[in-house]
């Protein structure tokens, strides 16, 4: 088994910030017993063979034979203690990516699902199933916006199904609404062709590039200091990044400018930079102060982000790393509002979408693990 490959081709992906950030994505390796998938919370970039999850494929497969219950919290709960016991002896100090059935559908050797920027401009914008089937034809499958987990690959099990007994052949790319992208093939040569091939369209009916220029990290002084107070946790102090350039420059210029990027794209941006981004023109600290007592209020949660009109971004956790990892996914949500621009504009995760990924334990198990 190639677990080697697996590992090299994990890390080729988590080390290129085009391609991941932060936990995102995973990646998979399969033979005709069993499965080798990246395991919850742990990053592409650090990946070794022993990281990875050894899953029996007839456990598996018998979970698609298997009832659950139509409540999604119930369901949920019941589908990851059979995904659990679905690990091959040895395993069970890990746990598998939530995506493993999914993996396990594609009848390819290695699967990888990446999260990449350019690909959520597509995935992200109110015209991307049809800019897909123009720009791919019937190369790929695309699948409307559903919550992660059991749904999610019983919906991809009837497309995969469906695209099979039409075309004679699996599909290997699937565009996921809101999520990414997945590829498959049975080398890793045809991987890197796959995503390659994807990058260079996407590229091509792209209509411009964020604009990264004219970068400032230094934050303001009278803002930085309060923000890391109300960003505390319990018996923990807080912490803060600042980020500013053109394009962010741009989108804090009023409450109206925000708009593209004032809820959540994916997932992982809800795991890592929240739901509910605060946007403020709050001239004083105390104005501040209110405005965070009044966001809270509102959403049920302290934000992970705080834009301040005319100044910038600043990305809060209870540990520097959450703060960083904030603002690195508010980085990469501003990247997939510009390249949504060419396929008809931004479109966000739906509310109900948005609270299953709040609530959801198994989101804030990667949280936990990975910031």
């Amino acid at each position: 088994m190639s677990i080697e490959a697996l590992a090299k081709i994990s890390r080729y992906y988590g080390s290129n910030p085009d391609y991941v950030i932060a936990g995102g994505g995973n990646t998979s390796f399969k033979d005709q017993d069993t499965l080798c998938i990246k395991g919850s919370g742990m990053a592409l970039a650090d990946a070794v063979p022993a990281a990875f999850v050894r899953m029996d494929r007839k456990a598996l497969a018998a979970i698609w034979d298997k009832t659950y219950p139509a409540e999604s919290d119930a369901r949920e709960k019941a589908v990851l203690a059979d995904l659990l016991a679905a690990r091959k002896a040895g395993e069970e100090q890990k746990r598998p990516s939530v995506e493993t059935m999914l993996h396990d559908l594609l009848p390819f050797k290695y699967v990888v699902h990446l999260h990449p920027a350019l690909v959520n401009g597509l995935t992200c914008s109110k015209q991307g199933k049809a800019a897909m089937e123009r720009i791919f034809a019937e190369e790929a499958i695309w699948i409307p916006s559903t919550n992660p987990g059991y749904i999610l690959s019983l919906k991809v099990k009837k497309a995969l199904d469906g695209y099979t007994a039409k075309h004679g052949k699996p599909a290997a790319i699937i565009f996921l609404q809101n999520h990414g992208v997945f590829a498959a093939a049975d080398s890793v040569a045809g991987i890197k062709d796959i995503y390659r091939d994807i990058m260079q369209r996407l590229e091509k009916n792209s209509k411009r590039q964020p604009d990264f220029s004219n970068e400032s990290r230094k934050a303001p002084a009278e803002f930085a200091p309060v923000l890391a107070e109300l960003a505390k946790g319990k018996n923990v102090r807080g912490y803060t990044a600042f980020l500013c350039n053109t394009e962010i420059a741009g989108l804090v210029k009023d409450r109206a400018s925000f708009r593209p990027v004032s809820s959540a794209f994916t997932p992982d941006h809800i795991v890592y930079a929240g739901s509910d981004p605060l946007f403020t023109e709050a001239k004083t600290p105390g104005a501040l102060r209110d405005a965070w007592k009044s966001h809270v209020d509102k959403t049920g949660r302290p934000p992970k982000i705080a834009a301040i009109q005319g100044l910038g971004v600043f990305g809060l956790g209870a540990a520097e790393k959450a703060a960083n990892l904030a603002l690195e996914l508010f980085r990469d949500a501003v990247k997939v509002a510009v390249y949504s621009e060419s396929f008809g504009g931004p479109r966000f995760m739906s509310q109900d979408q948005i609270d299953f990924i709040n609530n959801w334990e198994v989101e804030a198990f990667r949280s936990r693990i990975s910031s």
